[in-house]
C-alpha cells in the first residue's frame, strides 16, 4: 500500500480524513509509535464507543481463529472499529497466526482499521510491509526532541523556563520515554508556575556541571581526574546506568575517530567541523544532542587523540561495556572510573 514518513502520517490524519485499512509501524522509537496509534484511534473511534470498537492485543497471545474474529467483527454503532496488534516481532515466520495475518492483509475488512506495531530493534518484515501502509518510526533529531518536549509540556499545561528545558534535555538525553516521565513529575511539582532549572535539578538529581555531557566532555578532553570525579554524581541521577554512560563515551569516541580520520586524510582544520557535521546529519546518531555542537566537539577532540589512541580507547570501552552487562557486576562506579582514568594515561605520559 506504500510507505509514509512519521510526519507525513500525522499530516494525513486530519479531521474527516479516511485512513488506510492497515498500518504497519516499525523502527526504534516506540514512544512515537504510541503517539501515532493514539492519533489513529482518536480519528476513527469516538470516545463514547471505544469500549465496543477498540481492541488491543499482543501478537504472541493470538491464535489464527482469535485474530480472524477480531478483525472481522463488525463495528457497533459506528462506521469502523480499530484493532491494535503489538509485538509483531514475536510472530514466527512459519506460525499459523502469521499466515492468517498475511491472508487478511490481502483482503482487509472495510470496516476495520488494523494497526500492526513492531517493537524497536528489529528489522521490518517485507511481507507485512507489502500488505500495509508502512511507517518507519525512528528517533527524532535533537532539535525535534526539544520541540517534542515543548509539545508534551503544553499537553500537561506545564510551563518550562528555557534553562530548565535545556538542563532536562542534557540530563535525560533523547530518551522520549524518560523525558515524558520527568515532564509528568514536573507538572505535578510546578502547579500554577513555571518549572525552573532548580526544579529540574532537584527532580532529576543533576546539578550544573554534573550532566552526562559534562562527563563525556571531561573524558574526551583527556581530563581524567575530572571525569573520574563526575562518575558518581552522574551515575546517581534518575534513569542513569553504567551501560548508558559507556554507550555515550563509545559514541563520542567513534565520532572523534571519524574526525581524526578526516584530519589524517588532509582535511584542514577550518573545514573539519563542516565535514563532520555532514557526516552526523547523514548518520543521525541517537542520543548525541545538538548536531552542530556534536560536530564541533568531535572536531575539537580529534586534535587531542591519535588514531591509534582512539582505537585503544574504543577497545577499553567495549571491555567496560561487556563487564557492565555481566550478571556478576556489582561495581559500576569502579568500572567507569577505571575506564576514564585509563583513557587519561597516554596524555600524562606524553606530558
Amino acid at each position: 500500500m506504500g510507505a509514509l514518513s512519521y510526519d507525513a502520517l500525522l499530516r494525513s490524519l486530519k479531521p474527516g480524513a479516511t485512513p488506510d485499512p492497515v498500518y504497519y509501524f516499525h523502527g526504534d522509537e516506540d514512544v512515537l509509535k504510541d503517539e501515532a496509534v493514539r492519533a489513529l484511534v482518536e480519528l476513527v473511534v469516538d470516545p463514547s464507543a471505544r469500549d465496543f470498537n477498540l481492541d488491543r492485543r499482543s501478537a504472541a497471545d493470538l491464535d489464527p481463529g482469535a485474530f480472524h474474529s477480531l478483525v472481522n467483527t463488525p463495528p457497533m454503532l459506528a462506521p469502523r472499529r480499530v484493532v491494535v496488534l503489538r509485538g509483531l516481532e514475536d510472530l514466527k515466520k512459519t506460525s499459523k497466526a502469521r499466515q492468517e495475518v498475511l491472508r487478511y492483509l490481502a483482503a482487509p475488512s472495510p470496516t476495520t482499521l488494523l494497526v500492526l506495531v513492531q517493537g524497536a530493534g528489529t528489522p521490518p518484515d517485507p511481507e507485512l510491509a507489502r500488505g500495509a501502509t508502512t511507517v518507519a518510526v525512528e528517533p527524532l533529531p535533537p532539535a525535534r526532541v526539544l520541540k517534542w518536549m515543548a509539545h508534551q509540556a503544553r499537553q500537561l499545561r506545564l510551563r518550562l523556563e528555557p534553562d530548565a528545558a535545556e538542563l532536562l534535555a542534557a540530563a535525560v538525553g533523547n530518551d522520549l520515554g524518560a523525558l515524558a516521565q520527568e515532564l509528568g513529575k514536573l507538572s505535578a511539582l510546578a502547579i500554577g508556575r513555571s518549572a525552573t532549572r532548580d526544579d529540574v535539578a532537584a527532580l532529576v538529581g543533576v546539578r550544573q556541571g554534573e550532566t552526562l555531557q559534562d562527563f563525556v566532555d571531561a573524558a574526551l578532553e583527556r581530563r581524567a581526574a575530572a571525569a573520574a570525579r563526575l562518575v558518581e554524581p552522574v551515575l546517581e541521577q534518575a534513569g542513569m546506568t553504567g551501560v548508558r554512560m559507556v554507550t555515550a563515551l563509545g559514541t563520542a569516541v567513534l565520532g572523534t575517530a571519524l574526525a581524526r580520520a578526516e584530519l589524517d586524510r588532509g582535511t584542514t582544520s577550518p573545514r573539519l567541523e563542516s565535514v563532520v557535521l555532514s557526516a552526523v546529519r547523514a548518520a543521525r546518531p541517537w542520543g548525541v544532542g545538538n548536531w552542530q555542537d556534536t560536530a564541533s566537539r568531535w572536531a575539537r577532540w580529534a586534535t587531542l587523540w591519535s588514531a591509534a589512541e582512539l582505537r585503544g580507547a574504543l577497545r577499553l570501552a567495549l571491555t567496560a561495556d561487556r563487564a557492565l552487562k555481566s550478571s556478576t557486576v556489582t561495581d559500576e562506579r569502579g568500572i567507569l572510573m577505571q575506564l576514564v582514568l585509563a583513557w587519561g594515561v597516554p596524555a600524562r605520559e606524553a606530558a
